[in-house]
């Protein structure tokens, strides 16, 4: 059994590295092989020499800064030329338990009708949205349990999110979306569905890689052992311009690909609205849009940033 982790990196050495030396942390089953392919969006002089200590890293370079959808890719292409079985995304700026390649291949993943998993992600301590918890609750934060698509308007919600957690999400459910935070395939899957859609370059790349896992006949579930903490919007930020013009035109792109006739006619309504009235990056998302500017688009002559949650 070969079981890979994929990590974007991008200006963010020490938390790759952070995250390489947990992974390398956790005790191996008999018979599996373990290897973290590191790709470097930011082409970093010091990261490679680092990364030697750790016998289990691989270096992967990219082009350049190409995106979190594109450098995840550049991760499953070098994963399935190794012929990994079970490949993960991980963000790089997230805290790993010991026990996670353990809870990983004790989930269902290895369930031929499951195309993918996920896990129960905490907030890291500090990372949290508000400043309303009690000292002892905080690492116990809730930021994803699964997720549910509103096909009315085209947005996802993470199940859970800023709850503390009871044990209220204590049992393995299907869910209608996987984040790319943890994202745990087959290659098998990879291999039947395709990789990431590059267009589009950060946010709902996870969920219609999801949707096509699930068109494909396929189950998407949440196994609640299986657990992270996450520095939250560490490259992009919440409500940022950069996240504002992701979201306006990822959300066009997925909703008139997989939405209702009905859902895509409101879709374009907003988005002729947003063209006059929007915020600077709505109108420059929009317009992009339309003039199929996907991949890093318009923004990428503005910011040099890899963005993610």
């Amino acid at each position: 059994m070969k079981l890979g982790f994929i990590t974007v990196n991008f200006h963010s050495d020490e938390d790759t590295i952070q995250v390489v030396s947990q992974l390398e942390e956790n005790i191996l089953p008999h018979g599996v092989e373990l290897v973290i392919y590191c790709v470097d969006n930011s082409l970093s002089e010091s990261l490679p020499s680092k990364l030697t200590q750790y016998p289990h890293a691989v270096y992967l370079n990219s082009p350049g800064n190409v995106g979190f959808a594109a450098g995840n890719n550049i991760g499953f292409r070098r994963a399935l030329k190794d012929k990994v079985d079970i490949v993960v995304l991980v963000n790089n700026d997230t805290v790993v338990p010991k026990d996670l390649v353990k809870n990983i291949l004790s989930s269902p993943v290895t369930n031929e009708k499951v195309g993918a998993v996920g896990g129960l992600i905490y907030f890291a301590k500090g990372f949290e949205f508000r400043n309303k918890y009690k000292e002892t609750d905080l690492g116990k934060v809730i930021w994803y349990a699964g997720g549910i698509h509103d096909w009315n308007n085209v947005y996802g919600t993470h199940l859970g999110v800023d709850e503390v957690d009871h044990g209220q999400f204590n049992t393995v459910r299907e869910t209608d979306f996987i984040t790319g935070c943890l994202f745990v395939v087959r290659r098998d899957v990879l291999e039947k569905v395709g990789l990431i859609d590059e267009r589009y370059c950060l946010y709902f790349e996870d969920s219609d890689l999801c949707l096509r896992i699930k068109k494909a006949g396929l189950h998407l579930v949440v196994d609640p052992k299986i657990t992270i903490r996450h520095k939250v919007a560490q490259s992009s930020g919440i409500g940022s311009p950069l996240n504002d013009y992701f979201i306006t035109r990822n959300r066009l792109l997925f909703g008139m690909t997989y939405a209702s006739f009905k859902t895509k006619f409101a879709l374009l309504r907003e988005a002729l609205k947003k063209l006059f009235i929007g915020t600077p990056a709505q109108k420059i998302a929009v317009r992009d849009f339309f003039m199929r500017n996907f991949g890093w688009g318009s923004w990428n002559k503005k910011v040099s940033v890899p963005g993610k949650q």
